[in-house]
């Protein structure tokens, strides 16, 4: 935010009218600087005031979406060099690079490849965001085969790539209504490229042979009305794109610097051709700071450490990871199964689901919601006492499930045992093991016996 509430208040038409639903206009100011209030609620705004305030209070870097719907990736509109500022807000995009150079049923075998991705991490879903389609062969009729083929046969958002601006336009126009991101515009083709960025409301990858190069681009874009573009500064290896990264990102945030006021995209596919190199490339170019990333590999063995790496850091950590509440059933258990319980903190959950998967011995295990505290922190906070179990049993027939009365709560909360005998009359609470590594021996010698 480039104003504070004092400086809007300065430029406010000061009525106090309270049609904006505030009770002062200096409310309505801060209301603005906090993002709760839209210049549009204010009736009597001067609309050159209105441009003026919506320049200043623009993001430092712009928001700019690729794709549509549920697959749409929004990248942009960052705020902070490090993320113990503040947090990191949209993850960067994984791109697979596909070339029509290749054989039609290798092609066929890469998309169907990408399409069965299906990767998990503490219960989140792991996922590539785009595909990044590639003219060349020199066969425009090839390219377009393949544009239709993604278009046809994946979900995904997507990237055209070509150098020549007649090729690129016209693969643009059999998906346009997915928005892909079109690459390159440069000062060369800028001219026949505007017309049909306008026409068809596309992203604009701008590339540059230098940053100073770009924003000669980006701002005679803006010149000619358009907003959305993904900045290449031309990176030729991991160094040097990690340099041009960090100064886009810093000219644009501590210095204001709007013609940089853009996310990125980077190609480690194109910097190095070996696999691992590309790859270390990747995740250091997503660490600092590329909105994009665009690979050559489809191979699972590559795509998953780079999703866990991108999760790791994109992952707020004010938040604890959690699972849903709910009985989760591991194996097929039956009225004689144990039934153990837990907190619905990501952690508790994937050690004590794993724990009683090495047994073989199916099992119900209860996943109490509680925000994501631990078992301790819960129980301080009442989120994980015996009151909220014996409501989680009723809500869930926990008592019809099993014949049996018995329940196996977590070794760490002893102070437990007392509260659900009173809660849950008629139940044995069974006091767990106090390290997760411990429960298979726990279930196979106690639960046996």
């Amino acid at each position: 935010m480039a104003l504070k509430g004092a400086e809007i208040m300065k430029m406010l038409p000061k009525t106090n009218c309270k049609e904006c639903g505030y009770a002062t206009c200096f409310a309505f100011a801060m209301k603005l600087v906090a993002g709760g209030a839209k210049l549009e609620d204010c009736p009597y705004l001067d609309p050159e005031v209105k441009a003026q305030l919506e320049a200043a209070m623009a993001p430092p870097i712009k928001l700019v979406t690729i794709g549509t719907g549920e697959n749409a990736l929004s990248i942009g509109e960052e705020e902070v060099m490090f993320r113990h500022e503040k947090t990191f807000f949209h993850e960067p995009g994984i791109a697979i690079l596909i070339s029509d150079k290749g054989v039609e049923s290798e092609i066929e075998e890469k998309l169907k490849r990408i399409n069965a991705f299906d990767f998990e991490r503490i219960g989140q879903k792991l996922s590539i965001n785009l595909l990044a389609l590639c003219f060349e062969s020199g066969d425009k009729d090839k390219f377009e085969a393949l544009v239709k083929k993604a278009y046809e046969t994946t979900e995904f958002a997507l990237i055209l790539i070509s150098e020549d601006t007649d090729v690129l336009f016209s693969a643009a126009a059999l998906c346009a209504d997915r928005k892909p991101l079109v690459y390159p515009i440069t000062n060369e083709n800028m001219s026949a490229a505007v017309p049909k960025l306008k026409e068809f409301g596309v992203p604009a990858g701008v590339r540059g042979a230098s940053i100073e190069a770009l924003v000669s681009v980006t701002s005679d874009l803006k010149d000619a009305g358009i907003e959305n573009m993904v900045l290449d500064p031309g990176s030729k290896n991991m160094v040097e794109g990690i340099q041009n990264q960090t100064l886009i990102r810093r000219a644009a945030l501590k210095k204001g610097f709007r013609p940089l006021g853009y996310p990125t995209i980077a190609f480690p596919c194109f910097m190095y051709p070996d696999k691992f190199k590309e790859t270390v490339a990747a995740a250091a170019l997503m660490t600092k700071y590329a909105g994009i990333v665009v690979v050559s590999q489809a191979d699972e063995h590559f795509i998953l450490p780079l999703l866990v790496h991108r999760f790791n850091i994109y992952s707020d950590p004010r938040r604890p990871m959690t699972v849903e509440e709910k009985v989760y059933e591991i194996g097929n258990p039956d009225e004689k199964s144990p039934i153990l319980i837990t907190t619905n903190y990501a952690l508790d959950y994937f050690i004590v689901s794993a724990a009683i998967e090495e047994t073989n011995m199916p099992a119900y295990l209860c996943i109490k919601g509680t925000e994501g505290l631990g078992v301790m922190a819960a129980w301080t906070s009442g989120k994980f006492n015996g009151e909220a179990i014996a409501e989680f049993f009723e809500k869930y027939g926990m008592p019809d499930k099993v014949k049996h009365r018995k329940l196996i709560i977590p070794g760490v909360a002893k102070k437990l045992v007392a509260e659900l005998e009173e809660d849950l009359p008629g139940w044995e609470i069974i006091l767990g093991p106090l390290e997760g590594s411990d429960i298979p021996k726990f279930l196979s010698e106690e639960w046996t016996a």
